[in-house]
């Protein structure tokens, strides 16, 4: 017979050796895992950057002038072009739509710019020089792009406007808000301007996270903005409205816009169609219904789709609305260009 106290300290005793023998299991298990990811991270980290400062690097921007020069584009170890024949000249302070199916190469041809990616030949140019002469810091600071997929981050309004402008003044983000319809519901959160942000945003829907990574890119005052896909959460009245608002904005500033929405390219000075790579067509709006096979038929799409206010340009307005904070009353587009 074995006591009942002697039989309470055995067990006390195995499920102490069982759980420091779980939790030396748990470490091992956790180690091997770690051990995986660390080579994962150590691989990238010891990575040569293929795309590096050059000597003597420029470091003034002085305008957002854009020339592609007979650029072709391919990913290394592709065996077919991205983007062929690329010849586009967008001078400072007009706007562009970049139209174009699924693959068509949009994102890539505006990745160029910032020097994501280089050019595999021809040459872009940014304010008369090439931008493989220019510091990427100075060449990325010149640039805002906005993205379909959009990231907040966890903290407060106010600490992810700042991202793009740490000094920013509560005046110039209230502006910026304003601008892209988003002072509404930033102001009615509790704490405004500090209210609090979750991770990912995830307390705000796709369309209002949108607007707050738009005006992050504003905030920012950049040379060129590129805007890709990135109101494709909005709806088209909201969009039509921050668009209105954005082609008087800073006129000195250079804006691209990839959209899939014809209402939205049809504001631009110029708009741009690609398809598999190449230039299919480039002009305005009315000469492009007239001429293009491609955006026609993009045309009669969303025509029947969504009826002829989302596919029909907005009449221009005989006295236009009080300008925001930033903009000037007569600001006007400025003549035809190309670019993405």
């Amino acid at each position: 017979r074995i006591p009942a106290g002697d039989l309470f300290s055995f067990i006390m005793y195995i499920s102490q050796i069982l759980m420091s023998m779980m939790m030396l299991a748990f470490i091992v298990m956790n180690i091997t895992r770690a051990k995986a990811s660390a080579a994962r991270i150590i691989e990238v980290l010891e990575t040569e950057p293929t795309i590096t400062n050059p000597e003597n690097a420029v470091t003034e921007i002085p305008d957002g002038t854009i020339v592609f020069e007979n650029v072709g584009f391919k990913i290394s170890g592709a065996d077919f072009d991205i983007l062929s024949d690329i010849n586009l000249r967008v001078p400072s302070g007009s706007t562009l739509a970049v139209f174009g199916g699924t693959g068509s190469g949009k994102t890539s041809l505006i990745q160029l710019i910032p020097r994501l990616f280089d050019v595999s030949n021809g040459r872009v140019l940014l304010a008369g020089r090439d931008v493989r002469e220019y510091d990427l810091t100075a060449l990325r600071d010149a640039c805002s792009v906005v993205l379909q997929k959009n990231t907040l981050f966890s903290g407060t309004v106010r600490s992810n406007l700042q991202w793009g402008n740490p000094d920013a003044s509560d005046e110039e983000m209230e502006e910026v808000l304003r601008l892209t319809e988003a002072f509404d519901f930033v102001m009615a959160k509790p704490g405004g301007l500090d209210a609090e942000v979750e991770q990912h945003g995830a307390n705000f829907s796709g369309g209002q996270k949108q607007r707050l990574c738009i005006a992050r890119a504003l905030l920012k005052q950049p040379r060129i903005l590129i805007l890709d896909d990135s109101t494709s959460a909005i709806d088209m009245a909201t969009e039509r409205r921050i668009w209105k608002a954005l082609m008087d904005y800073r006129p000195e500033m250079t804006k691209i816009i990839i959209s899939q929405r014809i209402d939205s390219a049809s504001r631009c000075d110029q708009i741009l169609v690609l398809d598999h790579g190449r230039i299919s067509g480039l002009g305005q709006h009315e000469d492009l219904l007239r001429d293009n096979e491609i955006y026609r038929e993009f045309y009669a799409t969303q025509k029947k789709a969504f009826g002829s206010e989302s596919a029909e340009p907005e009449p221009a307005e005989s006295e236009s609305a009080e300008p925001l904070p930033g903009q000037t009353a007569d600001a006007t587009a400025t003549d035809g260009a190309s670019i993405a």
